[in-house]
């Protein structure tokens, strides 16, 4: 575990939880803040977006994983651009779909499968760790890169 200001993990025990502490996380978000989503097929990267939009007051009802588009973009208290680099195999095929132009705009970017653009990506961050325990339970750890980011992560305890 590294410094508390940088690293917050926590237990949900059903969708409805994991949605709800997406919710917490949306309410604090600003324009240009970058969350990276990294875990496996299953482990709620989705469903805590779609928390995260509630949170944002994405007006949408049902927001769905971008695999087979890419990228979704949406209204709300501030744009929120859900992008999903499952289906992309190089950094050359996610730099084509513009993810430097989403990571410097306005609005929230949110980004599932984070780890295949690693090189792309801004270096101060919030990175959270989702993982299946089984069933509805989830743990998700938030990794906090600079100063604006540690800020959120106090905002979630």
């Amino acid at each position: 575990m590294t410094d508390k200001n940088t690293e917050y993990t926590i237990a949900t025990s059903s969708l409805e939880e994991t949605r709800r502490l997406g919710e917490r996380l949306g309410k604090l978000l600003k324009d240009g803040d970058i969350i990276c989503l990294h875990g496996e097929l299953g482990a709620g990267k989705t469903t805590f977006t779609q928390g995260i939009a509630k949170g944002m007051n994405v007006a949408k009802a049902f927001i769905a994983s971008p695999t087979f588009v890419i990228a979704n973009e949406y209204k709300g208290r501030l744009a929120l651009y859900h992008i999903d680099l499952y289906r992309l195999n190089n950094i050359a095929e996610i730099e084509d779909i513009g993810l430097s132009e989403y990571l410097k705009g306005e609005g929230v970017t949110v980004i599932e499968w984070a780890e295949k653009a690693e090189g792309l990506l801004l270096e101060e961050r919030l990175s959270v760790y989702l993982e299946n325990l089984g069933g509805d339970k989830r743990s998700l750890t938030f990794e906090a890169t600079g100063k604006r980011y540690e800020e959120i992560v106090q905002g979630l305890r």
